[in-house]
């Protein structure tokens, strides 16, 4: 019997329109989109599906928009799967709160809550920082560490062979990328992000992250939830509220993290969310792997098509 994790995308995903056709076609859907809403006390259904960009894209609101339309992707594959079954869970950055969500650590309602307080948090320590991040393609990790020492910046992400992410202070990032292309990376890449994720310049963000979980009733996760910074399966509660705090400022060990579930026996993935930038550096981790995806009605139907064979 093939092994099933679910996935949950991480910002960046963010897109305008995302979720809308959902909402349109599955009325469990919408009810999940106006409780959002009524959770939240204003109209993030509107944000994310008529935006504008420049609303969608700020930290506050970006993440509780992917954790929602995440969710709702993970609720309409039940309704149109009612069969399906999932041993594991994982998710990039803020994804890893949705996957917590989705294993039963926390409510929907608690998971949104603490998901929007946490992007205000960073979106303050972006605004008191000048910080920025750059995509390193086609470079090893060991040289990309090398590349860090050498510019004071930090590994941010290991998303998968041959893509990964550093992240620092402003002035340092453009030395960074300069150090990259000389050590032979292929595209050293600035991003357009708010500032330093995942890096120490994020750190005034922690205590704050720290107090909001304080009022989270945590539960022991019903199937294994992989953490971002171990790469290993979270323990109980204590412990899960000790490595969301300290993922804010340590890396993202994405492809260890799936090195490890394919190690455990995994052979389906499945992507919930905007965007299909996990089921990419999937297929960069692992050739073998089923990898599925929902983010729109047409994912919804086929990704149910292939769990019926």
């Amino acid at each position: 019997m093939s092994k099933t994790a679910l996935l949950f995308a991480g910002q960046g995903a963010q897109v305008v329109g995302m979720g809308k056709d959902l909402a349109e076609h599955s009325a469990t859907t919408k009810a999940w989109f106006d409780r959002a809403n009524a959770t939240l006390g204003y109209d993030l259904t509107s944000i994310c599906f008529s935006g504008p960009e420049v609303e969608l894209t700020k930290t506050e609101h970006a993440q509780p928009g992917i954790f929602l339309v995440s969710w709702a992707a993970f609720e309409v594959l039940k309704e149109r799967v009612p069969l399906l079954s999932f041993q594991a869970t994982a998710g990039l950055s803020l994804g890893e709160f949705t996957a917590l969500t989705a294993a039963g650590a926390m409510t929907f309602e608690e998971g949104l809550k603490v998901v929007r307080q946490r992007g205000r948090f960073m979106q303050e320590a972006c605004a008191a920082t000048q910080g920025g991040m750059a995509a390193i393609i086609g470079l090893d990790e060991a040289a990309t560490r090398e590349v860090c020492a050498e510019a004071g910046v930090v590994l941010a992400n290991l998303n998968c062979p041959g893509q990964l992410v550093i992240s620092g202070a402003t002035e340092k990032m453009a030395p960074a990328c300069a150090l990259a292309k000389a050590k032979g990376a292929m595209r050293a890449l600035p991003l357009t992000v708010a500032g330093a994720y995942h890096s120490p310049l994020m750190a005034s963000a922690q205590p704050k992250l720290e107090a909001e979980l304080a009022h989270v009733t945590l539960r022991p996760p019903a199937v294994p939830v992989i953490a971002n910074v171990t790469a290993q399966p979270h323990e109980g509660p204590a412990a899960i509220r000790a490595r969301l705090v300290e993922q804010v400022t340590s890396p993202v060990r994405w492809e260890e993290s799936m090195r490890y579930l394919v190690a455990q026996g995994f052979t389906r993935f499945i992507e919930l969310g905007p965007g299909r930038a996990l089921s990419g550096f999937m297929k960069r981790i692992n050739k073998t792997v089923q990898i599925l995806n929902v983010e729109d009605l047409a994912t919804l139907e086929a990704t149910a098509k292939a769990l019926a064979n």
